[in-house]
């Protein structure tokens, strides 16, 4: 039956497109389905090989890859799992430690060992990056330095990666003399430093031995002729002195790094844009933002998210506006993202009229306001006393609500609970309440405020004793 699988190792992007668009058209629908597919991953692809329809690496990466960028991975993982059995099929390195992603995404880090531990020698020194960056993403301390040892044992211990990410493990964890202790193990073994080994170094030094150690990293760095000082290095460097207070050192090097941005990459002009926001540096950052417009290549929303809210950052409201209506002006989908970052704007400054304004401008764009818009303007209209605005607000956001992990502020839940009991207008409280109940966002206070207004009116408030009980909240909580 596998005879008919026809692979094909490079496609153009166009014949991807014809792919995604004809020969691929059922079987791609099937497994992309909204509600998931009726049968298996694997029993799809089969029926379509049985039936005759060649099926293509290409296709099959292409499926892959449109399930992972939906979050779905225990499909892609199916699609994995179907391609290592077809002996036709050239399981790369690069599939083996996708696979291993998606099993610890899919079904966490015990079955994603024992993969691990199954594979041959070969692909494992290929694979074993995902498993270790499934530890130091979970902080998993104790399994990550078992790994390391298991690594070592099989000699896979030779670049600088593994390293680095047990250095970023106890960054993240605060165990900096550790991260000394990684750098000296690589000097012992004779394991070249990269430019990141180098920046996370001088990041411990900083905690462990002040800026002097730092500086003599640094030192060490320029000295290691197998690594380039660039913007990052520099970068780290600066942040070092700003964070004892080394101001004005750290604006010159700064201004170094400036010389060292790539022109063919944004990334480095937006990282000194944060910096110089952070310092409270207006002209870095315009400077900065006209000089990453010399760069080739679509300016993005995430680009002008972090200009716009460092051009807040530092107070420049009119520049802001521009900038947010040159990315208006050639904006194609319009992203509340972007919005939202003058939008909090407006109403942190209490200008309200501004940000109705730019909230119904962005209704007209056919912007689609997301949970954190609803959030900046239930903060704006609280602080104002507009709270009728503020409970439309909450009703909208709370409709978000199974789409995100947002939650509001029990300051803003409080607020609107309390106009209902000010206004005596228990019929919305009691609505109010349940539905807060049913999303697990209820609290005692609230619980004790709805209760306050049953017995002003004396109605029976069994059923909010009822909601308590179920949120396992107890009115002898009260502190």
């Amino acid at each position: 039956m596998y005879s008919r699988i026809r692979l094909v190792a490079k496609t153009s992007l166009s014949t991807t497109r014809l792919l995604s668009s004809n020969t691929s058209t059922n079987t791609l629908n099937e497994i992309l389905r909204k509600n998931g597919p009726r049968l298996s991953v694997p029993s799809l692809l089969q029926q379509r090989v049985d039936s005759g329809h060649p099926v293509t690496l290409s296709e099959l990466r292409f499926i892959s890859n449109r399930l992972i960028k939906s979050n779905r991975h225990d499909l892609a993982l199916q699609m994995m799992e179907w391609m290592e059995t077809q002996k036709e099929v050239h399981f790369s390195a690069n599939d083996t430690a996708l696979k291993l992603e998606l099993i610890i995404k899919s079904y966490g880090f015990k079955k994603a060992e024992e993969y691990f531990e199954k594979l041959s020698l070969k692909p494992a020194k290929a694979a074993y990056l995902p498993l270790l960056r499934g530890y130091v993403k979970g902080r998993l301390v104790n399994e990550a330095e078992g790994f390391m040892e298991k690594l070592n044992e099989l000699g896979f211990l030779v670049t600088p990666h593994p390293f680095n990410e047990m250095m970023k493990l106890y960054e993240a964890t605060h165990e900096y003399e550790k991260v000394v202790m990684v750098i000296e193990v690589m000097k012992r073994n004779k394991i070249q430093r990269n430019v990141l080994s180098y920046n996370l170094w001088m990041n411990a030094c900083c905690e462990v031995s002040g800026v002097g150690g730092v500086e003599s990293v640094y030192g060490e760095m320029v000295g290691d002729k197998s690594v380039e000082v660039g913007w990052s290095s520099l970068c780290t460097l600066a942040n070092v002195y700003v964070k004892v207070g080394f101001v004005g050192k750290g604006k010159l090097v700064l201004e170094s790094a400036e010389k060292k941005l790539n022109r063919s990459n944004r990334l480095g002009y937006f990282f000194l844009i944060t910096m110089y926001a952070s310092l409270g540096d207006k002209e870095g950052v315009v400077r900065l933002w006209e000089g990453s417009k010399s760069v080739s290549g679509r300016i993005t929303c995430a680009n002008y998210i972090c200009v716009l809210s460092s051009l807040v950052k530092v107070g420049d409201l009119a520049e802001a506006e521009r900038v947010f209506e040159e990315w208006e002006d050639g904006c194609c989908n319009y992203d509340v993202r972007v919005s939202n970052v003058l939008l909090g704007a407006y109403m942190r400054n209490g200008l309200i009229c501004k940000a109705e304004s730019l909230q119904n401008r962005v209704l007209e764009r056919g912007g689609n306001p997301n949970y954190k818009t609803w959030e900046i303007l239930m903060e704006g209209w609280v602080k104002c006393q507009s709270i009728e605005k503020a409970i439309d607000a909450m009703h909208r956001a709370l409709k978000l609500m199974k789409g995100c992990h947002w939650r509001p502020s029990q300051r803003i839940v409080m607020a609107i609970a309390e106009y209902f009991e000010k206004e005596e207008e228990i019929e919305e409280a009691d609505t109010y309440v349940r539905d807060l109940h049913r999303l697990g966002l209820a609290s005692l206070p609230l619980y004790r405020l709805l209760l306050r207004m049953h017995e002003h009116v004396q109605r029976p408030g069994s059923h909010i004793y009822e909601m308590m009980k179920l949120d396992n909240i107890q009115i002898a909580e009260e502190s």
